[in-house]
């Protein structure tokens, strides 16, 4: 499917397509160009077929690799042989969009934690910065080091409010420099003879990858960090003065922490949420700059 497959000029009343809904629909505020990957992945035969025939085998797996770790939670530790993992899997069967909406994650998630640390004050934060550009770049740690970003940020940004007996507040001008308002430097990767795998697929079979290759530890740390999406919004809300925004959060507070059973599906709503946010804050962007009120549902 192309977008120039759905055309609204197509429409029949008797006979909606549901792609075509999706495209127009504006109830989130996503990228165009990564909504229309998005849309590719799901209207994929990879998606509609492979995806169902594989996931019980996967389950097994899954379970099959609790039990290990049940067992043997430190060892086996092959962070580096994942990485590689990783990026073979997806240069050798993931499809262009399945890649790119990877990649990009990675620069999403590095400017939202950018735009709390620049909008918090006196704060003392330190993560590293997460942009690869292209699949050999993920071998870098990429995926353990988003984790650990995300939990080291929580804490350190936390710890140090604590420690001057504030909270974060509305920002008058907030700061949204970080925040890219156009596409990623992110080259395309080429479609090969078996580059057909959707990011749903891929998510699916990676993660009992996951499992199997890092410490126990590690993975539940970050099946656990999918659920911090929505303290990240709360604190951006914080930021804005507005929670129009936690609308888009569907991934559940981690007080309530979900099984890791479930965070190939859960891995999928954090991409979701993350381009939600980073969508709100590009808009939020736009809007500053053309002297408007941030919220868009305000007057004037």
């Amino acid at each position: 499917m192309t977008l120039a497959d759905l055309n609204a000029a197509n429409y029949d009343p008797k006979d909606p397509d549901p792609w075509l809904a999706l495209q127009l629909d504006q109830s989130m505020p996503i990228d165009p160009e990564a909504k229309a990957a998005l849309l590719r992945g799901a209207a994929s035969w990879s998606r509609r077929w492979l995806f169902n025939i594989m996931r019980p085998f996967v389950f097994v797996f899954f379970v099959l690799v609790k039990i290990l770790r049940g067992i043997s939670p430190h060892f086996p530790n092959l962070n580096g042989t994942l990485h590689r993992t990783i990026h073979w899997g997806l240069k050798a069967f993931g499809s262009p969009d399945a890649n790119f909406l990877i990649l990009r994650h990675f620069h999403i998630g590095t400017e939202l934690l950018a735009f709390i640390k620049a909008n918090a004050g006196d704060v003392e934060v330190n993560t590293v910065a997460l942009r690869p550009r292209t699949l050999k770049e993920l071998e870098d740690n990429v995926f353990l080091q988003h984790d650990l970003n995300v939990f080291n940020f929580i804490i350190q940004l936390n710890a140090s409010l604590r420690e001057q007996g504030r909270d974060l507040m509305p920002v008058a001008e907030p700061d949204f420099s970080m925040i890219t308002d156009g596409p990623f430097d992110i080259p395309p990767t080429k479609k090969g003879w078996f580059s057909f795998a959707d990011v749903q697929t891929a998510v699916e079979v990676y993660t009992p990858l996951y499992a199997l290759m890092l410490p126990r530890s590690d993975f539940i740390r970050a099946s656990n960090s999918l659920q911090l999406d929505e303290p990240v919004a709360i604190y951006i809300g914080k930021i804005l003065g507005t929670d129009y925004h936690l609308s888009f959060i569907k991934n559940g507070h981690p007080l309530v922490p979900l099984s890791t059973l479930q965070a190939g599906f859960r891995l999928m709503m954090h991409g979701l949420d993350c381009e939600a946010l980073h969508g709100w804050l590009r808009l939020m962007k736009r809007r500053q700059a053309e002297g408007l009120p941030l919220d868009p549902r305000a007057v004037g």
